[in-house]
């Protein structure tokens, strides 16, 4: 019988910009959040303003970022470094949710 080989957890961090004309606003934010909740890590927002859960729809827009916002995105657990480049491609494509 093979058994999976534990993984330990790790931490990694990416600095983050919002590329979305609009910014990180409703529908966007909660495409990403969806697919933060895929991971298994903690994952984090970090502003100048705080700290903001990447798995909380109401974080993610309490922390108000606008086009063009830097922010680092961070993240602990078994799966943090594919988490944090996965999420840092997505943010990068979320310009679909430009309203016309």
């Amino acid at each position: 019988m093979i058994f999976r080989q534990k993984r330990a957890p790790v931490s990694a961090r990416r600095e983050v910009r919002i590329s979305n004309k609009l910014g990180l606003h409703a529908r966007p934010a909660a495409h990403f959040v969806k697919h933060v909740r895929t991971f298994r890590s903690e994952i984090w927002f970090v502003t100048k303003a705080g700290r903001y859960s990447a798995s909380s729809l109401i974080d993610v827009l309490r922390a108000n970022m606008d086009c063009g916002a830097a922010a680092t995105l961070e993240a602990h657990g078994v799966d943090a470094e594919e988490a944090v480049e996965r999420l840092q491609k997505l943010l990068n494509e979320l310009d679909r949710f430009d309203e016309s």
